[in-house]
């Protein structure tokens, strides 16, 4: 199909099913794609990845020993980013996730510090939350980041065996406490000093990346980084 004839083709659908902006609602014009241009005028972007010495490398110092971590937006209540988070994580949109991880890949590719990545690993969710929800958003976002940067995403490797309650409302100590020991490695095979990229959807207090980060560390002789969407 000729370009001319595919906006025509969108054109006419969207009468019917108008696509609408993942951060603020609105209806998105021809040529935007995920979100509309005046939220991603404004949208929080961090550049953590031009600096070693930022707020999410910085929660994550004495936890786990990572060499680089960096986080694509910052989350505010009641912001563009929260209304995004939800749509990914609640309301079956993890392509938004995909977008923003491929915009971040790119993203990360002008940073030296990340061109020696080998993989991207997402934190996996439990079987019984993913058979619930039908993705994982983290998934996606690292599906973004591989395709922008032409690296392999290993699902393979990391798994959570255990369900834990919501991490929601929980003091900092609750949050390392509920998810101590949940996450174990497969037994595969991967080459020594391979550096790993883990990423999630939001970091917090750090607690469930950290103990992701370990439990590859001890299994594999691997270095890892750190990427998330979002930075609370």
């Amino acid at each position: 199909m000729s370009s001319d004839l595919r906006r025509l083709f969108d054109d006419f659908v969207s009468i019917f099913f108008p696509k609408e902006c993942g951060c603020c609602g609105c209806v998105l014009k021809y040529q935007e794609r995920c979100i509309c241009v005046e939220c991603d005028f404004h949208l929080p972007y961090t550049n953590f990845h031009e600096y070693s010495d930022n707020d999410t490398a910085r929660q994550l110092w004495g936890k786990v020993p990572i060499e680089e971590a960096c986080s694509f937006l910052l989350l505010q209540k009641d912001s563009r980013v929260e209304h995004l988070i939800y749509q990914i994580k609640y309301n079956k949109q993890p392509f938004l996730a995909e977008y923003f991880g491929y915009q971040y890949g790119l993203k990360l590719l002008e940073a030296e510090k990340y061109t020696t990545l080998d993989l991207i690993v997402p934190v996996p969710l439990h079987a019984g939350k993913l058979r619930k929800r039908g993705y994982n958003q983290s998934s996606y976002f690292g599906r973004g980041i591989a395709r922008a940067m032409h690296i392999p995403l290993r699902e393979d490797l990391l798994i959570r065996n255990k369900s834990t309650s919501s991490q929601t409302g929980k003091g900092r100590l609750e949050r390392y406490e509920n998810v101590s020991d949940i996450f174990a490695c497969n037994p595969v095979m991967i080459p020594y000093g391979t550096h790993i990229l883990l990423v999630d959807d939001v970091l917090t207090t750090g607690a469930t990346i950290s103990s992701a980060a370990l439990a590859l560390l001890e299994s594999f002789d691997c270095r890892v980084s750190i990427a998330t969407l979002a930075r609370a």
